[in-house]
């Protein structure tokens, strides 16, 4: 209730009609609400959770994918500048603590679905992501730039950005060890694989089918709260998020990468280690699912997650260790 009354203060920070309503539509790492206005326009109001953006942070991930949609590369969210001209706002109840808002124009499509065929979908995604990192690449950052760096150590290090795997729902001693053997043989193939520039950099790292948006046959993709610095081939990772235990997903990363070959080359050693970024994802995602309980993503998934897992870390070490 809180939250939703302070996501109401927050509509007079920008120059909305007066008499706009607003309801919450997703919780996650922040809180998504759908502004309605009685004419039909609409707008996604981001209310963040504390401590997990900077200002700075917020800012520089406005730039970039305001830059993305200028220059043609994909379509993205448009921000909604507040009455003092800024794309990031500040809002609080007058007993509770500042909470960062972002505010854009509502965009219409539909979230792709696993249970259909999707290989046309992913081939046209993997178009776009290499598109996105050659921009990424070419793309003069704004001074003060700062993003997230999704690598080991803030995956399944010592300092998770998302929790511990030690934490995950399901979790026993045969697990843990399990999947700590797993986390090992990561680090040591990611260690190995390196940050080369044409391997790491400015990557969206979050490209699940709820962040993409298909509408009339275009593909949008929203939601870049987790853009950051990785491996750019975690990308393909990413769009399998929550799926990765599933039979169709060999067959949609090989179509991934057919359309990201149209745009940019992805080597042997890039495309061999698709399965260490699949893995990489999957213990972080375990991880979130624990540390996440109180969302409805979280609760869906439940043990059975963890569950699915296992089986997964026994074919990669087999494969790889």
């Amino acid at each position: 209730m809180v939250a939703t009354q302070l996501a109401g203060q927050a509509l007079g920070l920008y120059d909305l009609p007066g008499n706009s309503r607003v309801h919450l539509v997703s919780l996650s790492e922040n809180e998504i609400y759908k502004v309605e206005a009685p004419y039909g326009r609409g707008w996604a109001l981001r209310l963040q959770r504390p401590g997990y953006q900077s200002y700075t942070s917020l800012a520089s991930e406005m730039a970039w994918l305001v830059a993305l949609r200028q220059d043609g590369v994909v379509a993205t969210p448009v921000p909604v500048a507040g009455l003092n001209g800024e794309w990031v706002q500040v809002a609080r109840l007058s007993d509770g603590e500042p909470r960062n808002v972002v505010l854009f124009e509502w965009e219409n499509g539909g979230h792709p679905r696993i249970d259909v065929d999707l290989r046309q979908c992913f081939q046209n995604l993997g178009a776009i992501t290499a598109q996105m990192h050659v921009h990424s690449r070419t793309w003069r950052r704004p001074d003060g730039f700062d993003r997230f760096t999704w690598d080991f150590e803030t995956a399944l290090g010592e300092a998770p950005r998302w929790g511990r795997c030690r934490d995950a729902l399901g979790m026993n001693a045969g697990r843990l060890d399990l999947f700590a053997r797993t986390a090992e043989l990561i680090r040591d193939r990611l260690a190995s694989y390196g940050r080369g520039p044409g391997r790491f950099g400015l990557a969206h790292c979050d490209l699940r089918l709820d962040n993409l948006l298909v509408d009339k046959g275009e593909i949008k993709v929203i939601d870049f709260d987790d853009c950051g610095f990785s491996w750019y081939m975690y990308d393909a990772a990413t769009a399998l998020s929550f799926y990765e235990h599933l039979p169709q997903v060999p067959g949609l990363i090989e179509s991934w990468l057919e359309g990201y070959r149209t745009v940019s080359a992805v080597s042997r050693a890039e495309e061999e280690e698709i399965p260490t970024f699949m893995m990489l994802r999957r213990l972080l995602l375990v991880a979130w699912v624990g540390s996440h309980a109180e969302t409805a993503l979280a609760r869906s998934l439940g043990v059975s997650y963890t569950d699915q897992t296992v089986a997964l870390c026994l074919a990669y070490i087999k494969r790889f260790g």
